[in-house]
């Protein structure tokens, strides 16, 4: 299910500017006077973004996984240019940029505080660090009051709710993986087709 429609089918057209968006009025409304109406409808809404987003989480890891695992262990240090970031490092930034935003802008707290990993690494450490950061980021989703979930952080210059804040974080991955797949190939790996949704 497109997250959209799901957000318009759990939330009715009328309250999706409410969820998502600032409203155009005085009042400055936001997505987090939702915790201020009716209790079993906000837990209901929570809820069901809750569902939908450690979904899109689980699929952004299967994808994740599926790129990085084509690449052959030998390419984990290629990059295309001297300015470029190599294989490795575009996964360890991912790690370390989603970690820290959602722990900046939300409040979560940053598993990566006190550690430093290194600019490159194998193959195997790669894979498990993305394991533990989409673990993270699940755990992290579960955890998260309503309260938290639906009020306010600041983020690429405009005011979201935190629900869109994890939807942030996974585009960039998206954004990422994409410079990925184009490095399998530049390596005449042949990367996998649509996944699915």
């Amino acid at each position: 299910m497109k997250r959209t429609r799901f957000v318009q089918n759990l939330l009715g057209i009328g309250l999706l500017s409410v969820v998502g968006c600032r409203m155009g009025d005085d009042k400055k409304e936001t997505s987090s006077n939702l915790v201020h109406t009716d209790t079993n409808k906000t837990k209901e809404i929570a809820d069901g973004l809750r569902r939908e987003l450690i979904e899109a989480w689980h699929q952004s890891e299967k994808m994740t996984m599926i790129n990085v695992q084509q690449m052959p262990t030998e390419y984990f240090t290629y990059k295309y240019t001297e300015e470029a970031m190599t294989f490795s490092e575009q996964w360890r930034h991912c790690v370390i940029y989603t970690c820290g935003q959602l722990a900046g802008r939300a409040g979560i707290k940053n598993p990566y505080e006190n550690i430093k990993l290194p600019v490159q690494m194998p193959k195997e450490d790669v894979i498990t660090e993305l394991k533990n950061m989409y673990a993270h980021v699940r755990k992290s989703i579960k955890e998260l009051s309503d309260e938290k979930l639906f009020s306010d952080c600041d983020f690429a210059g405009a005011t979201i709710p935190v629900w869109r804040l994890f939807y942030a974080m996974e585009n960039h991955i998206i954004h990422h993986r994409g410079q990925c797949v184009v490095y399998l190939r530049l390596n005449e790996v042949v990367p996998k087709g649509y996944y699915g949704w």
